[in-house]
């Protein structure tokens, strides 16, 4: 079953394959609309938004191929699957040439069916979050904010890989902004098009991590009740970030590798290889010259990633760059919230120079988000940026401080087991994730090696 509403049109001008594909599909959950025509369909699609049409090719007046062709001349087409009786090599070519997802022949399994749409939607859908994406980097670019020499040689280094298809690892503390890099990567290269996917490793049990990059295959295991493309295959021409690489296990990264090499993939449960087009890049908050050292992570993976290496500074290192960042983040949640903040008063501007800013660009972009919602117009005040160093070198009593203890204190009490720790914190395991990476928290070295 596809598990995302969408809106689907059916175009066949046999009324049984229309009544019965409407049927199928709005059983499914799904806005459903049929054609009996390439042009009835035509005036349906610009009169309503539609994430997917699956169409017959051949038809009276305008055929399917011909209807494929002005439907992808639109800006922002849905996805296309084209149907027919009448299977052939140079129909299927033209088909898929023409920009068509994928092609099927009558008569048709739905659940096959339905399977090939579901990864026509998933794939429309990534790149529907691409545009968006791109629409909202060319208004802001928050990653390159900033005139330190640490901050321009990234945006050199950012030119100079984003042309080139070779491996990349980011490196820097939690909250500086590797996920943005990554993105400005993918905006300038020629794979900007394409979708751009981000898998966040952390987050991941070893069980699931290799089913997320992969996919699956149908009955592959208990409750794999479709196949699933995995974020490798979704991201096809365009660039995966492997964020926190270093959290997969050695069984993963051997079978990533081999993907890297191959430039295909087998899903979890399958036999047959998968063709992949994808640019990956990594990122990571901890040094995997050790973890190599270590025996924690593969040396070839390491050297296969790790062609030129991008280090983001902390923010206490762009000192220059604090005051730029919180006016551009101030600019952008004062347009964003419709209010009509100026600036930052003295008080203001002297704490957050002053502070040492353990959390990073993320820490203050949060602080400056929040200041526009609690502040007043027309200048954020100290006691907005809920911003207090510890008087006197003493505790730390602000409410993040205070939850980052207690969240060290629980993950110690499991030994670090982010599952268990999730549960008796009463938040689910992502969350969690985040926290962690919030607050730059790791596990001990004595740890590691015990869950290695």
């Amino acid at each position: 079953m596809i598990q995302e509403k969408s809106s689907i049109l059916i175009v066949d001008d046999e009324p049984v394959v229309r009544d019965s594909l409407v049927h199928w599909f709005t059983e499914e959950g799904h806005q459903v609309d049929a054609a009996a025509s390439a042009a009835d369909a035509l005036a349906r699609l610009s009169a309503h938004e539609t994430d997917l049409v699956i169409a017959d090719i051949r038809m009276p007046g305008i055929d399917g191929l011909e209807l494929l062709e002005r439907i992808r001349a639109d800006q922002d087409p849905p996805a296309v699957i084209m149907m027919t009786a009448y299977a052939s090599v140079d129909s299927a070519v033209r088909a898929l040439k023409h920009g068509a997802f994928d092609y099927v022949t009558k008569p048709f399994d739905p659940d096959d069916l339905s399977v090939v749409a579901r990864n026509a939607l998933e794939q429309h859908r990534l790149k529907r979050e691409n545009r968006l994406l791109r629409q909202q980097l060319a208004e802001s670019s928050a990653e390159l904010v900033g005139q330190s020499q640490a901050i321009e040689r990234v945006r050199e280094q950012i030119e100079t890989v984003a042309g080139v298809d070779c491996g990349v690892l980011i490196v820097g503390e939690s909250g500086t902004g590797k996920e943005m890099v990554v993105r400005a990567i993918h905006r300038l290269s020629p794979r900007r098009d394409q979708p751009m996917v981000v898998v966040h490793c952390g987050a991941l049990g070893e069980a699931v991590i290799e089913s997320e990059l992969f996919g699956h295959e149908k009955g592959a295991f208990p409750g794999a009740h479709y196949r699933k493309q995995g974020k490798l295959e979704a991201a096809m021409g365009g660039t995966v970030l492997l964020d926190e690489i270093a959290e997969i296990g050695l069984k993963t990264q051997a079978d990533l590798l081999q993907v890297l090499q191959d430039r295909a993939l087998t899903r979890v449960g399958g036999s047959q290889p998968v063709k992949v087009d994808c640019r990956v890049i990594a990122a990571t908050n901890r040094d995997l010259t050790e973890l190599v050292a270590a025996g924690r992570f593969r040396t070839d993976l390491y050297y296969r990633l790790n062609v030129l290496t991008i280090h983001l500074p902390p923010l206490r290192e762009r000192h220059g760059d604090v005051l730029l960042l919180a006016d551009h983040f101030l600019d952008k949640y004062s347009k964003q919230m419709n209010r009509r903040f100026t600036g930052f008063d003295r008080a203001a501007l002297d704490l957050l120079i002053g502070h040492p800013w353990p959390g990073n660009v993320r820490e203050l972009e949060n602080l400056v988000e929040r200041a526009v919602v609690v502040g007043h117009e027309p200048l954020v005040r100290a006691h907005d940026l809920a911003l207090n160093h510890p008087p006197n070198g003493g505790e730390d009593r602000t409410i993040e401080a205070l939850e980052r203890k207690h969240i060290v204190r629980v993950l110690e009490d499991f030994a670090w087991n982010q599952t268990q720790a999730a549960k008796a914190l009463g938040i689910d395991r992502v969350t969690l994730y985040h926290k962690i990476r919030r607050y730059g928290l790791h596990a001990p070295d004595r740890i590691r090696t015990a869950q290695a």
